[in-house]
Formats: C-alpha cells, structure tokens, sequence
C-alpha cells in the first residue's frame, strides 16, 4: 500500500508542478494575449508546422522498427505502429516519456514473448535520440557562436552534454562500468544497481550491429531536427522573424529539461523553459508562450490520434494474443 501511495504522490506532485506553472505563466503573460495571439496566426503556416512535426513522430517508428529487425524480431509495421501509437498516447499522462516506454514495452514483450530484446530496442531508441539532440546542440552553438554568447545557454547545453557523456561511458565503457559498480555495492543502493546492470547488458545485445547503430544515429539527428523546424514556422505563423539558429540551440536544450520527470508529459516546464531561452533572443513572453503551446496543440492531437489506434485495436490484439502457438 505504501508503495502505490508513494507512486500516486508522486504523479499528484508533478500534476501539482504542471498546474502552479501553468496558472503563474498565464498571469505573467494574460491568458486573453495568449488566445488573441493564437487566434491571429497565419493558419496554412501552422498546419504546415503540424505536419512537419508529425514527420518527426513517422521517422521515430521507422527508427524502432529497425531496432526491432536488427533483434530478429521482424513484426508486421502494423503491429509496430499499434505498440508505438499506444506509447505516444500514454506520455501524455504519464510523467515524461517513460510511462509511454514503459506501456509499448510490456505491449510487445507480451506479444512476442521476448521482453530482454523490446526493452534493449527501446532503451537504444531513447538514447540514440538523445544523441541526436545533444549533436544538433553542439552544433548549432558551433554555427551560431555570434548569436548566443550567453553564459546560461552555454551552461544549459553543457549540461546535457555531459549527461551524455556520462551515460555512454556506463553502458559501453567496462572500466567505468565496473566503478561505477563498487560504487552501488553499498546498501540501500541495491535497486540503482540492478538497473544500471540490466540496462548495461541489455544495450550489450547491439554489440554486433554497429551499423544499425550508425543509421539510428543519423536518423536521430533528422529527427531531433524536425522540433526545431516545426517551432521556426509556428513562429512565422506568429510573425515572429528572427534567426533560425535560435531554434537550433534552444530546443534540444528545451527538450533535454522536459524529459525531467519533474511534470506531467512536461507541461509548464516545456513553457517555462521556452519563455526564458527565448528571452534571451529578444522574443516577448507571449509570443513565447504562444508558441510553445502551439507545439503542446500538435503534441495531444497526434497523442490522440495513437489512442484512437490503439484503442480500435484491442480486440485485434486479443485474438493475436490469444492465438494457440
């Protein structure tokens, strides 16, 4: 009982978090700017917005779905698309993008009776698409130095920059790995370290598909480009006209702080974030807001959509499921 209350606490906290940053943003900015705002945007831009962002949500099925096939689990896309249509829709309750893993990952596993190679294939997927945020940080930064000396951009991408760092070197380095280790060997760390060696032999499953490895990656980087991209034009749509090297920098970082289990699905986080980064770009608080509440519009939409799929598919899944071997 304990243990289910802490969890329930635990997402009433990050419901609580979303709520008081939602409602303090909306009294900083005015909730009727942010509706006119809205309402005053150039709408053929905005759905081209949608449909770039929604490339970004094609591209990452096709990046597990040759995760999956580099594991010999060669399943119908079909099938595919239904366990990822269901794990975009329950990270729009479910605190950042685990609960949305964690749902595909018992889908499949309970469909293909291989729960060690889906869960290795979707914890390869989340980190190669952090690999592609930090490198189109890096080099955006890099391209756009003139426009974005400021030290808490710099800091920022800093940051996940050496997040990345640190957890490459525990999965693939065997000398930190082994420090790391000793280091869990003391008590009370036993469920830490569990983890961190399950996660560390379950990447280890990838060590014979470099190449797959290499296509994932450079997929990755399309994808952490599509967010950017999609911002850039909701922000034309606003008629906001400045550098696109902003949206470059700022939204890896934005989306490296919203994968913070800190609120539900990143909500006033994401929004919080985007007002202050694009501060620093001279963009007013309610164009900000605006358009990051844009980016949450086309998030539920294609969020709702994956649960209509997954929802006209249950029965589906029973007869499969039900299937005598």
């Amino acid at each position: 009982m304990s243990k289910i209350f802490k969890q329930v606490l635990s997402v009433l906290v990050k419901v609580a978090i979303s709520v008081i940053l939602l409602v303090v943003l909306f009294r900083m900015v005015g909730h009727e700017n942010i509706f006119e705002v809205i309402r005053s945007a150039n709408k053929p831009l905005l759905l081209l917005a949608f449909l770039v962002y929604s490339l970004g949500y094609v591209l990452c099925l096709f990046r597990w779905d040759m995760l999956l096939r580099a594991v010999d689990l060669r399943l119908p896309l079909s099938r595919v698309v239904i366990s990822f249509s269901g794990g975009i829709f329950f990270n729009l309750f479910l605190p950042s993008t685990i609960g949305g893993d964690l749902m595909r990952s018992v889908d499949l596993s309970t469909h293909t009776k291989k729960p060690k190679e889906v869960i290795a294939t979707i914890l390869l997927d989340r980190l190669s698409g952090y690999i592609g945020l930090v490198l189109l940080a890096l080099s955006s930064l890099v391209l756009g130095w003139k426009l974005l000396q400021e030290p808490s951009v710099l800091f920022s991408v800093a940051v996940i920059t050496g997040l990345l760092i640190f957890i490459l070197l525990v999965l693939f380095s065997k000398f930190f790995y082994s420090r790391i280790n000793s280091l869990l060997g003391a008590p009370g760390a036993g469920k830490i370290h569990e983890m961190i060696s399950s996660l560390h032999h379950e990447v280890h499953i990838f060590r014979q598909h470099k190449k797959v490895i290499v296509k994932n990656i450079i997929l990755s980087i399309a994808v952490q480009t599509i967010a950017p991209l999609s911002f850039y034009i909701s922000a034309l749509a606003l008629g906001l006209k400045i550098s696109p090297v902003y949206f470059f920098v700022f939204l890896p970082v934005i989306g490296a702080i919203t994968l913070l289990p800190l609120s539900i699905g990143g909500l006033g986080l994401r929004d919080a974030t985007t007002i202050f980064f694009f501060a620093k770009a001279g963009v007013g608080k309610d164009l900000a807001f605006a358009m990051s509440l844009i980016n949450f519009s086309f998030i539920l939409a294609l969020g709702a959509v994956g649960g209509l799929i997954y929802v006209l598919t249950i029965r589906h899944r029973r007869i499969q499921y039900n299937k005598p071997s």
